[in-house]
């Protein structure tokens, strides 16, 4: 149904999508996820033309609707959008916001366009505000009806830019229902989310985005409990990682003392933890490695779990087999003992940094 080919988009200062090509097959329902600023809504803007992609073409049903001279109107007839914010007229009724696109744009009579836009009302849950204006709704109530406008244009594909980022948690639900509906419709659709069990529940595909492109692409199966790229799994798991890599005796550790503040709060690392993960860092790479290495080359690696608040950081470095525990510095070992849950050395000739050492941060108060 939908086919892009090397679809590129560039700003001036960024460059969402890099390279594109996949194929969206007649049904599928693809959830689009990853984080913030991968292009995510970029590509749903490029493939309806809101946005004029850089490069690459886009094919709807065979045809190429990049091509010079195509009649943008006629791809957008095939296409219903909802975006985050809601779009409805201020000045209309529901009802009204549901029937004059119909006339305007379809040519049905006043009549048609009314009992289209009822039926359609009826089914979001919202027949008995049809005569209400936007402001007299709640968020979900503006959303649902929002929906129900696109739906009366009798698209195709129709295409979802984080529906449910605009409302209030108590809302989210509401719209959800009717999205979930409607995913069983049998009509091609795209949604971009970062709501994940949601995700999982209406999709058959999902695309997972980053590095300026589809990263990982699969069924819901695949992605969410078996990812096979590492970006994919550190997404999914709710992984967040920070990493330095220290090449020097004047590496910047106030700065990077500054970075590792900063990570934690973005990512609730409770208090106590914050304060160990710096100890470790500190003592271990600043007051045991660094001092006996004449060419430091260390790679220090904080990944924290949203899901299960677990924080560890993972070192590794250059050098002859060196296990930290039988360093001298017993000031610096001690510190480090009190800081951490478990301290685990391991010793790898066939990696390039063959030292590591993983340390599980203790979280007791």
């Amino acid at each position: 149904m939908i086919e892009l080919r090397h679809l590129k988009k560039f700003y001036d200062n960024a460059e969402p999508l890099k390279d594109v090509s996949v194929t969206i097959n007649e049904g599928d329902v693809i959830a689009v996820i990853g984080p913030s600023g991968t292009g995510k809504s970029t590509l749903l803007r490029c493939i309806n033309l809101l946005e004029k992609p850089t490069g690459g073409q886009v094919f709807l049903n065979g045809e190429e609707i990049t091509a010079k001279g195509y009649d943008i109107r006629k791809a957008r007839s095939r296409m219903g959008m909802v975006f985050q914010s809601f779009n409805l007229f201020g000045h209309l009724t529901v009802i009204e916001n549901l029937m004059t696109p119909q006339m305007d744009l379809l040519g049905r009579t006043k009549q048609e366009s009314y009992d289209k836009a009822m039926e359609l009302l009826r089914r979001v849950g919202m027949a008995d505000k049809a005569l209400s204006y936007p402001d007299e709704l709640s968020g979900g109530q503006q959303q649902r009806a929002a929906i129900a406008r696109t739906l009366a244009l009798d698209p195709e594909i129709i295409l979802l830019d984080e529906p449910t980022s605009a409302l209030d948690p108590t809302m989210v639900g509401e719209v959800q229902t009717v999205i979930r509906d409607l995913s069983r419709s049998g009509r091609t659709m795209m949604i971009v989310t970062h709501e994940m069990s949601f995700a999982r529940a209406i999709s058959n595909r999902v695309f997972y985005m980053d590095e300026g492109g589809i990263y990982e692409d699969g069924t819901p199966e695949e992605i969410f409990e078996n990812p096979k790229r590492e970006k994919t799994r550190r997404f999914i798991k709710r992984l967040r990682v920070l990493e330095f890599n220290i090449g020097s005796k004047d590496f910047d550790f106030v700065g990077a003392g500054s970075e590792i503040e900063r990570y934690c709060i973005e990512n609730d690392v409770a208090a106590s933890a914050r304060s160990r993960v710096r100890l470790a860092i500190e003592e271990l790479v600043q007051q045991i490695l660094i001092p006996r290495m004449p060419e430091p080359h260390i790679s220090a690696v904080i990944e924290h779990s949203a899901q299960d608040e677990h924080t560890a950081v993972t070192v590794s470095y250059s050098g002859a087999r060196f296990d930290p525990k039988d360093s001298e510095n017993g000031i610096s070992l001690a510190i480090l003992s009190g800081a951490v849950g478990a301290l685990r050395y391991s010793y790898d000739s066939s990696a390039p940094l063959p030292n590591r050492v993983d340390i599980k941060i203790n979280t007791n108060p």
